[in-house]
């Protein structure tokens, strides 16, 4: 094989001058230079490296261990921070993915392995990049499906809660007439209340699955507290409940919607009692806090003494369509952290001492809304 230039001549390992080895190592590096892929040359016995080209010198060369092979390997399949998807492996420090070949080769009397290192970086970037794509796709069909039957309900639901609604003053009025007795008085407001609330949600939520902006602006968090305990209270002394309030006194405002800050402290509580359905009523214990913590946000957490949830329950808690109940859509918390993020805010779960778990999220300040 003839070259139109210089001949350069850099193998990584050399035998002894003047040897048939070294002569047999040069003419190898020679070839090797004219491959476009970092390759390189390996004594099958002892694994030595004996010849390289430039490419697999600037790849791969600085690696350590590259001058035996299984030195190399080891670098590349994960014992020095490498990485590896079976015959396609990532180089430390350059983060570059190299598709790996072998071949036996015998040259010069020397049995030899022949590696070949084909750079496949953008391969796997284009593959990520897709796999990211299709994984968004099938989660934007999931909550396009969602969004669609939310528009649904509440379109359908919008008649029966309005019917209700009328319902309940016609009964409020003939109840004033006649001087009826103030506890039906009582019963009939506490169930417009309710319904107009239902009413509420609905056309919130429809505003949300249609994207528009929520009418956020500086709202008391006691008082949102105080109404989602008020709708929930029936429900706590059914179930023997004790509910301690813990918010910090001084408490900011909160820069939110308030109807759907509402719905989700409202789903995050009504979780909780649920969660402790199964334990005995003495033990049934759940605590509302707020503060403000280090980042300077609204911190609400809500904290039950339910049996608590497995490292695998946890992990997927806010994942569209996974639920813990036998009866659950899995929708609630994740549409949930929706309505959070959009407040510029977070939603997480951790444990809670002494057994239970800990809902909670976070809320701007009006001054230090985005």
């Amino acid at each position: 094989m003839t070259s139109s230039g210089p001949v350069r001549r850099r193998p990584a390992a050399r035998a002894p001058s003047g040897s048939p080895d070294r002569a047999a190592g040069d003419a190898l590096s020679d070839i090797l230079d004219a491959v476009p892929f970092a390759c390189a040359a390996f004594d099958r016995r002892s694994g030595a490296l004996v010849a390289q080209n430039a490419r697999f010198r600037s790849d791969l060369g600085t690696l350590p261990g590259h001058a035996q092979r299984d030195a190399l390997l080891a670098t590349l399949y994960g014992d020095l921070t490498g990485d590896a998807r079976g015959d396609e492996v990532r180089a430390p420090v350059s983060g570059r993915w190299y598709a790996l070949h072998w071949r036996d080769l015998d040259s010069g009397g020397q049995a030899l392995a022949l590696l070949t290192a084909v750079d496949i970086s953008e391969r796997i970037e284009t593959l990520d990049s897709h796999r990211s794509q299709q994984e968004k796709l099938l989660f934007t069909s999931r909550m396009m499906s969602v969004g669609e039957m939310a528009a649904t309900l509440a379109h359908e639901l919008n008649q029966p809660l309005a019917a209700i609604v009328n319902y309940l003053n016609g009964s409020l009025r003939l109840v004033g007439q006649a001087g009826g007795p103030v506890q039906v008085e009582r019963a009939l407001q506490a169930a417009r209340t309710q319904a107009e609330h239902a009413a509420a949600v609905i056309a919130r939520v429809r505003e949300f699955v249609r994207a528009r902006e929520p009418r956020r602006d500086a709202q008391d968090l006691p008082l949102i507290v105080d109404t989602v305990l008020e709708l929930l209270r029936l429900e706590a002394e059914r179930q023997q409940l004790r509910v301690e309030l813990a918010l910090a006194p001084g408490l900011p405002q909160v820069y939110a919607d308030r109807v759907m800050v509402e719905q989700v402290l409202l789903n995050l509580v009504k979780n909780a009692i649920e969660a402790m359905r199964e334990i005995p009523a003495a033990q049934r214990g759940l605590r509302i806090e707020g503060r403000v913590n280090l980042d300077g946000e609204i911190e609400v957490r809500v904290c039950d003494r339910g049996p608590g949830l497995s490292e695998a329950e946890s992990a997927q808690l806010f994942s569209p369509f996974y639920t813990t109940k036998s009866d659950g859509l899995g929708i609630g918390l994740a549409i949930c952290r929706s309505i959070i993020e959009y407040h510029e805010g977070r939603l997480f779960f951790e444990a809670r001492d002494g057994g239970g778990s800990v809902f909670g999220f976070t809320l701007p300040t009006p001054d230090r809304r985005i």
